[in-house]
Parts: C-alpha cells; structure tokens; sequence
C-alpha cells in the first residue's frame, strides 16, 4: 500500500521512497522555466503559496493526456486549497502550446526540452530525455512537503487537495 510522506505523519498515499536525494523538508530547488506562453516562470515566485509540480512524460500520449485532464477538471478544489498547478516534462514551448489548446488546459505547463529541471528533482528515466511520472508538492516555505513517485494518472489530481488541505493542519 502506498503512503504520502508528509513531514512528520503518514497520510492518504504517496511514497516513503526519496526523489534521487530529494526528500520531505529539503528545499524545493529554484528554476526558472518557459511556460507554454513562452513567458518565464521560476518556482522562487510561488514563495507564500502552495504549488503543485507535476512532471510527466510526453505531451499527447494516452496517460499524461488523461491526467493532464484530470488536473484540468479538478482545478477549482486544488485551487480552494491556495495552491496552483504546473505540469512539466521535456517538451518544447511549441508542443506544450498545441497540448494546453487542444485539450483546453487551465493551469500551466513548464517546457524543460534538455530535461535538466527534471533530472534536478530525481525525475528523469535513465537513457531517456523524458521524465517518470511524479508529483511534489510543495509548501509555501518552497520545502517539499510531499512526494509522490506511484502515480495513476486518473486519480493524481483529486488527491492533491485533500493531501495540501492534510498538510496545512500541521
């Protein structure tokens, strides 16, 4: 069964497992990334606030097209929560663009095409320039607060606001 790490407590269900030497408590690393826009984003902007980073394969392919969906139907509860979503993989700005239209996303997704923000936070599959499919969250102290490395695309989304409303009760 898995478990979220979560500081101090076993809560609902992400794992104990570590992303490479990321880990629960240590600072979220700072990036600074394009958005599907084109428009910079860097994590250091999120200080006070929630944020939730997804990181996912490859736009357009079965899986990372039903979760990105599925943050997409559930933004407005994580969004209750305070918190902001963003999806991440080694896609370009051009590919995220087509992405975000076609499926009518309304969070952003950060293109990382040398996969090194990826391969920062543990996420990069070996001999591949994709990412796993993981998810941190993290708190507004820019710390890990969670990290999930067993994530089903379906349901991903509609743990997140209760794991961040779970963790604001510490």
């Amino acid at each position: 069964m898995k478990r979220w790490l979560t500081g101090l407590a076993l809560v609902s269900s992400f794992s104990v497992a570590q992303a490479a030497e990321l880990k629960v408590n240590d600072p979220a690393p700072n990036f600074t990334l394009k958005t599907h826009e084109g428009k910079d984003f860097e994590l250091k902007s999120r200080a006070g606030q929630w944020t939730v980073l997804y990181f996912y394969p490859k736009d357009d392919t079965p899986g990372c097209t039903k979760q990105a969906c599925a943050f997409r139907d559930n933004i407005k509860k994580i969004r209750a929560q305070s918190a902001e979503v963003y999806g991440i993989s080694a896609d370009t700005v051009e590919k995220h663009a087509s992405f975000h239209k076609s499926q009518r996303l309304n969070f952003a997704l950060l293109a990382d095409p040398e996969a090194k923000i990826i391969e920062q936070y543990g996420a990069k599959m070996p001999a591949a320039n994709m990412s796993n499919r993981w998810t941190f969250i993290v708190n507004p102290e820019l710390k890990i607060a969670a990290i999930d490395k067993d994530v089903d695309p379906v349901v991903d989304s509609e743990k997140i606001a209760d794991q961040i409303a779970a963790l604001k009760k510490k």
